[in-house]
């Protein structure tokens, strides 16, 4: 959780498949995390089994809607300085990869040579 907003977990700058992958991260990283509870680990696991459980309401609605509830409290009830430390690193992470990639507006310069694929 951030220091600034108690009740927030650090915003991501990018779109919904980024936020989505930052928290399939988060999510894996405090199941890893020993400073967490193994009963809260129970939520995550639980929503998973219950996604692949045959015996179910038709729909994929009500299948989203229990993984989202049970990854959303899983993160809203681990230790807030455990999940803020995670969020610090993952967001490290993304700006690092993001620093180290090449400027859009750089010109490669290169040759190319058209190869037959009938002749080895």
């Amino acid at each position: 959780m951030a220091k600034n907003d108690p009740g927030k977990i650090i915003p991501s700058s990018g779109g919904f498949v980024q936020e989505l992958a930052l928290r399939v991260k988060l999510i894996y990283r405090l199941m890893m995390d020993k400073r967490v509870s193994m009963w809260l680990k129970l939520l995550p696991i639980g929503s998973a089994i219950y996604l692949f459980n045959p015996i179910d309401i038709p729909g994929p609605i009500d299948d989203a809607a229990v993984v989202g509830l049970g990854f959303y409290l899983f993160i809203e009830l681990c230790p807030p300085d455990v999940v803020e430390e995670h969020m610090k690193q993952l967001h490290n992470e993304v700006h690092v990869k993001m620093k180290d990639a090449p400027d859009p507006d750089t010109v490669v310069e290169g040759e190319f040579k058209e190869v037959d694929d009938k002749h080895p």
